[in-house]
């Protein structure tokens, strides 16, 4: 959160997605330190499913930011030359990546959790293992 404040990550309605993202699972993430609950590990996989999404969504973005850029620039490029220059554009386009790679450890975080498990009881699959 800190790197995308400083480099001005925050220009466009689109850019203040990861900042929210980051900043809902900071918070989120001390109550549960504070105080464990399952509500609160169940919004924790839904937002990082919104990680996940947004990673990808983010990827599309910067493609796209970086092909208009290359196309105000160079209007006469097409093809595998366009392609190239879009991919290593301004933008990072793997960047946002990130945030799937931080929504993926969220989720493992959370899986089988024991304050997710029903009426605090080791199912029988749970006890083999």
């Amino acid at each position: 959160m800190a790197e995308l404040l400083l480099i001005g990550h925050d220009e466009s309605p689109a850019q203040f997605v990861p900042l929210v993202a980051l900043g809902l699972a900071t918070i989120l993430g001390v109550s549960i330190l504070v105080a464990p609950a399952a509500m609160s590990l169940k919004l924790l996989q839904l937002l990082m499913l919104a990680f996940l999404a947004s990673g990808i969504v983010g990827i599309g973005l910067h493609i796209q930011g970086n092909e208009e850029f290359e196309l105000e620039m160079y209007p006469s490029l097409s093809g595998l030359e366009l392609l190239s220059k879009t991919l290593t554009g301004a933008t990072p386009v793997l960047a946002p990546g990130s945030m799937s790679l931080l929504g993926a450890v969220g989720l493992v975080f959370t899986y089988r959790h024991p304050l997710l498990r029903r009426n605090g009881v080791a199912t029988s699959e749970e006890a083999q293992s």
